[in-house]
């Protein structure tokens, strides 16, 4: 009875040191893994308070209501700049999560009326940045 516990406990050992490796590798081929979504936002001129409260008020909310999760929004410190820019992280599951969400927020009917309301007097943004990262093996956040 002793040989099979020692038996069953080396192969536990082995399946735990076997199984980090083996994930690695499926996340890999199937291009998983959590992906950061960093967007620079252009203002149209003069509606940056706008976009800001777009996003206050209703865009963040839309955002984990559709599975992001908000990393931090930044603005230049120069002021003239953050009169111009904002920008923002999101993280993702995975780049096929991140493709889903988007095409969830995009159709939500919460966010077309928000959109619309809040550009009643003219688009808010003239130009949308967007690249996808993923983290180095060394990086802090993962």
């Amino acid at each position: 009875m002793r040989a099979v516990w020692t038996l069953l406990f080396v192969l536990g050992v082995a399946a735990m040191s076997i199984a980090p490796a083996v994930a690695a590798d499926v996340k890999d081929k199937k291009g998983e893994g959590r992906v950061f979504e960093i967007r620079t936002y252009h203002a149209a001129k003069g509606k940056m308070d706008a976009l800001h409260a777009r996003f206050r008020d209703h865009t963040c909310k839309l955002f984990k209501k559709h599975g992001m999760e908000l990393i931090g929004f930044w603005v230049p410190t120069k002021p003239q700049d953050a009169e111009q820019r904002m920008v923002y992280i999101l993280a993702f599951p995975s780049k096929e999560a991140a493709d889903k969400a988007w095409q969830a927020f995009r159709d939500d009917p919460v966010w077309n009326k928000a959109k619309t309301e809040s550009e009643k007097d003219g688009k808010l943004v003239d130009k949308v940045e967007s690249e996808f990262l993923k983290a180095t093996d060394y990086s802090p956040v993962k």
